[in-house]
C-alpha cells in the first residue's frame, strides 16, 4: 500500500503523527498522571517481556510512515527510563519519509542523554516544567525534584542542537496557576516555546474536576497583561497548540485546549503502547493488539491490513463529546496517561 493509499477514518482524518511510549515507568510521581499514592513500590510495571523491543517498533513505525505519518515522537512513562533509548532513535531516524523526531521528557536526564540523542538523530525535544517554584513544582512532580534539576535539561538538550525547544506546562488552578506569569517571563527571549496546557481528564486516577481547569483564554489574558501577546496561523493542520507571539518579537508561546476548545475534528495522531497496542485517541478505552500478530509471524502487508483497519473505522471525538458524556452521567475507563504518553 503506497502513501497515496492511506486510511481515512471515519470523520475524514488521515494519518500523520505517531507516538510511541517505550515504557510504563517514570522517576516522577506527577499528581495529573502516577499520583504517588497509587504508584509506590508496590505498583506492578510492565516486565520487559512485555514490551516491544526496537526493533519491533521500528518495523510498526516504518508501516505507519508507509500511510503517511511524517511526525514521530517518542514517549513513557520516561522514555529515558529505558536504557539505550538512542539507539531506537537511530533506527527511526533511518526510515526514509520521517521529516520530524522528536521525544518528550521531564528533563532531568538529559544531560547525559542529550549528545547521544542528537548523534543518533533526534531532531528536537519537548520537557515538561509546571512551575518554577521549588515548593510547587516539587508538589506536582510527586518527588521533590527541583526547577533546576529540569531546567539543566534544557540546557543541556540546548547544547546538543535539540531544538527548537518546547516546554510543557500543565495548569491546574489552585496548584500552579499563579505562576504561570513567571514560567512565561523565564523563556521569554530565550527561543523556547512554552504550551500552557489545559488540566485534562486523561486516565481515572487523576482525580480530575472541571473546577480545576484554567482555560487557555484566561491563561493567554493573564500572559497579554504582562507581556503583550497576538495569534498566530497554525503551523499545519491538526497542530495540537493554538500558537502566539509576543508583540515586541521576542518569542512564541503556545496553549492546547482540549477541554475548552477541544480539537477533534482535526486530530491525526495515532499512539502505541509499550505493549504494542494500538491507541486511536487519548482518551481511548480500549487498544488494539498488535504485538500477538507481529510475534505470530505476521507479514508486513498483513500488518498493513490490520492498522488500516483499525483507523479506518476510527470515530473517537471525545474531547467534544466531554460534556454531554458528563451530562448524562456516563462514566468511562480511559487508558492512563503513563501508558501511552501524552
Amino acid at each position: 500500500m503506497s502513501q497515496t493509499d492511506s486510511p481515512i477514518d471515519t470523520l475524514g482524518r488521515p494519518l500523520h503523527d505517531l507516538r510511541i511510549s517505550v515504557t510504563d515507568r517514570c522517576n516522577f510521581r506527577c499528581t495529573y498522571c502516577m499520583p504517588a499514592e497509587l504508584f509506590g513500590e508496590a505498583y506492578h510495571f510492565l516486565p520487559r517481556a512485555e514490551l516491544l523491543t526496537y526493533e519491533e517498533i521500528a518495523r510498526l513505525a516504518a508501516i505507519f510512515v508507509g500511510f503517511g505519518v511524517s511526525k514521530v515522537r517518542v514517549t513513557g512513562g520516561e522514555p529515558l527510563v529505558r536504557q539505550d533509548v538512542d539507539k531506537l532513535v537511530g533506527m527511526l531516524h533511518r526510515i526514509a519519509g520521517v521529516e520530524d523526531l522528536t521525544l518528550t521528557t521531564n528533563g532531568v536526564l538529559l544531560p547525559e542523554h542529550a549528545e547521544r540523542l542528537k548523534a543518533a538523530g533526534l531532531d528536537r525535544v519537548t520537557v515538561s516544567l509546571d512551575s518554577l517554584d521549588p515548593e510547587v513544582f516539587g508538589a506536582m512532580n510527586g518527588k521533590g525534584v527541583a526547577p533546576e534539576a529540569v531546567l539543566a535539561g534544557i540546557d543541556a538538550a540546548e547544547r546538543a542542537g535539540l531544538h527548537p525547544i518546547k516546554v510543557n506546562t500543565v495548569v491546574e488552578r489552585g496548584v500552579n496557576d499563579h505562576t504561570v506569569v513567571d514560567v512565561a517571563r523565564h523563556f521569554k527571549g530565550t527561543g523556547h516555546i512554552v504550551r500552557f496546557i489545559e488540566y485534562m481528564d486523561v486516565g481515572n486516577l487523576n482525580g480530575w474536576k472541571r473546577d480545576r481547569v484554567v482555560a487557555s483564554s484566561e491563561l493567554a489574558s493573564m500572559i497579554d497583561a504582562v507581556f503583550p501577546i497576538e495569534p498566530l496561523e497554525p503551523s499545519y493542520r491538526g497542530e495540537v497548540a493554538e500558537r502566539w507571539r509576543y508583540r515586541d518579537g521576542s518569542g512564541e508561546i503556545g496553549f492546547i485546549s482540549s477541554v475548552t476548545q477541544p480539537f477533534c475534528g482535526d486530530c491525526m495522531r495515532v499512539r502505541l503502547s509499550p505493549e504494542g497496542r494500538v491507541y486511536t485517541c487519548l482518551f481511548a478505552s480500549l487498544g488494539h493488539d498488535l504485538k500477538t500478530p507481529l510475534r505470530s509471524g505476521a507479514s508486513d502487508d498483513e500488518l498493513r491490513d490490520t492498522i488500516a483497519g483499525i483507523w479506518r473505522v476510527r470515530d473517537d471525538r471525545y474531547s467534544e463529546q466531554r460534556a454531554a458524556l458528563a451530562g448524562a452521567g456516563e462514566a468511562r475507563h480511559k487508558i492512563e496517561m503513563f501508558q501511552i504518553g501524552g
